[in-house]
């Protein structure tokens, strides 16, 4: 029986060389992902905040993007925008993130079942892409948390 050796380390320009700085850079990435979650959260809750002022403020192009607000206490396009600003605000913030984005999820969700869904089937012909991208969006925060940066952690650190 021949004598067995133990394999030395590869060259770096080798496969298993590549193997190690794939590993090293997953490790990078893996470190980064609770930063990186926070700031999709920012991202997401500040987008989701400007439609509902948009719509109840008639700024940044008003309701729809054609000007105007939408009348207080009507069903159910009011009650969206204001779950949009209060729930994009706490979710931008990263209070109650878990809750508010539940809320806000499901308001998406609604949205596109109950307005886009009837025009078409997939989102790109009925309009409803930002609500299911929103809905998706958010019930993944609502599984993740909000991240490294939030105020859930910083009110969590000081109990």
């Amino acid at each position: 029986m021949p004598p067995t050796t133990a394999p030395s380390a590869a060259p770096a320009g080798t496969a298993a060389g590549s193997t190690a700085q794939a590993a090293t850079l997953t490790d990078r990435l893996d470190a980064a992902r609770p930063y990186a979650l926070s700031a999709f959260r920012v991202v997401v809750g500040l987008l989701f905040a400007c439609h509902g002022a948009a719509s109840l403020f008639g700024v940044l192009g008003g309701a729809a993007g054609v000007g105007g607000t939408i009348e207080a206490g009507t069903w159910p396009g009011w009650y969206a925008a204001a779950i949009q600003l209060v729930g994009g605000v706490l979710v931008l913030l990263g209070a109650g993130t878990r809750s508010a984005a539940l809320i806000s999820s499901g308001s998406m969700a609604y949205a596109y079942f109950d307005v886009h869904q009837s025009m078409a089937l997939w989102p790109i012909q009925n309009g409803g892409e930002a609500s299911a991208m929103f809905a998706w969006a958010f019930l993944l925060l609502v599984f993740t948390g909000p991240g490294a940066i939030s105020l859930d952690r910083l009110f969590r650190r000081t109990r």
